[in-house]
């Protein structure tokens, strides 16, 4: 075994558990350097970091790719982050004509495009079809045990999903050819009234995923339904929505509100410039599962009685924070950091801590913190979701 020090082992930096203010020592054992060099507030946490916090973050790097002919997926459920009780994520890739089979969820589905356009379709339990073509930006929401698919246009697709449940699996959906693969072919011949030839052919498992030609302009798929069309739009176009802009980034809000049918997912859509922060603020009515989508970051989640972690995040990353757990993210890259927050809740709600300070009568809060006029009269009584901060 090679025991020479890791500077000669290829590595021209070796970050080392030594805080500045002389806390630690050094770790010449065996290690993940790599790992280390991506979170360096894991292996130095700042001197306010204390107490026990669960884990806060995984990787999409990390889980288990499913290829299939037309594309592959990956989860993020309470299985890899067990903190992870109220949302599970997938990452999903469509080929051009790449088809995620007509399936449905016990969970309620909500998506946000990244790469590429699809084409989805829906009926709803009145017989009301749907069928729409999403681009970067786009969201989609599928109520619960509401059937769909998702195809892949000329450029393919690739796009993140939410179910709102942690213990949810992609992998544990209920298809339309595994159904007809596990129900006898005479019971299939009474339900549609033909005979049993008809379905000499049917998969004898489940598809899935699988590849096909690129679907034909809306017009040419178009099917006439006697009930009509849904009577909420299943899509909404979040990048078109004009942001909250403050001084360090942008934020996109949607919920319930502005987007009806999407009544147990809200989000936003926050964009943070080198040397912005999404502000000191907690979520009173649900825990919060982040996706980070360019970037990379600095959390540190405020847990109560003295406890306090710092998490790096990098794109394709997620992360979670318990609900009125205080927290802040930092921009700590040189490009700009976007990332999505998400929420098991018909509606977005945060509080700011300036906001309660600037709203809160100046003497309690003077002889609570033992602060002067310098700060008092720079509270702000209006939120901002995104602020500057010096750059050391």
């Amino acid at each position: 075994m090679d025991r020479r020090p890791l500077e000669h082992c290829g590595f021209v930096h070796v970050p080392q558990p030594i805080r500045e203010d002389g806390a630690g020592a050094d770790d010449p054992g065996p290690r993940d350097v790599l790992r280390d060099l991506e979170n360096p507030n894991m292996l130095v946490p700042p001197v306010t970091d204390a107490g026990t916090v669960p884990n806060l973050k995984f990787s999409f790097s990390d889980t288990h790719m499913r290829l299939e002919p037309g594309g592959w997926s990956r989860e993020v459920t309470v299985r890899e982050l067990p903190i992870s009780t109220t949302i599970a994520g997938v990452n999903m890739r469509l080929t051009p004509g790449g088809v995620r089979e007509l399936h449905w969820h016990k969970e309620a589905e909500w998506a946000f495009v990244m790469i590429g356009r699809a084409r989805i379709t829906a009926v709803d339990q009145n017989g009301r079809n749907f069928i729409a073509d999403v681009g970067v930006g786009d969201l989609w929401y599928f109520p619960p045990g509401i059937p769909h698919s998702i195809q892949g246009l000329e450029e393919g697709c690739e796009f993140l999903l939410v179910f709102d449940n942690g213990n949810f699996s992609e992998n544990d959906t209920f298809s339309i050819s595994d159904w007809l693969a596990h129900t006898p072919k005479d019971v299939l011949a009474a339900n549609f009234g033909v005979p049993e030839s008809a379905f000499a052919h049917i998969p004898k498992r489940q598809r899935y995923m699988f590849q096909a030609p690129v679907p034909g302009p809306i017009p040419t798929q178009q099917v006439p339904d006697p009930y009509g069309n849904v009577p909420q739009s299943f899509t909404y176009r979040l990048l078109a929505q004009e942001p909250i802009r403050t001084p360090g980034g942008t934020a996109r809000i949607v919920d319930s509100s502005n987007f009806p049918v999407s009544v147990t997912i809200a989000a936003a859509l926050v964009e943070i410039e080198p040397g912005g922060m999404r502000e000191l603020h907690w979520h009173p009515n649900s825990d919060e599962w982040q996706y980070y989508l360019t970037g990379q970051g600095r959390m540190t989640a405020f847990a109560a009685n003295g406890t306090a972690r710092t998490f790096d995040y990098r794109a394709g990353d997620v992360g979670y924070v318990p609900a009125a757990f205080g927290h802040y993210i930092q921009n700590t890259g040189s490009e700009t950091l976007w990332f999505l927050e998400m929420f098991k809740s018909s509606r977005f709600a945060d509080v700011s801590l300036n906001q309660w300070m600037a709203l809160t009568p100046s003497e309690l809060i003077q002889d609570t913190l033992f602060v002067g006029p310098e700060l008092l009269e720079a509270l702000r009584k209006e939120k901002w979701p995104v602020v500057k901060y010096p750059r050391s």
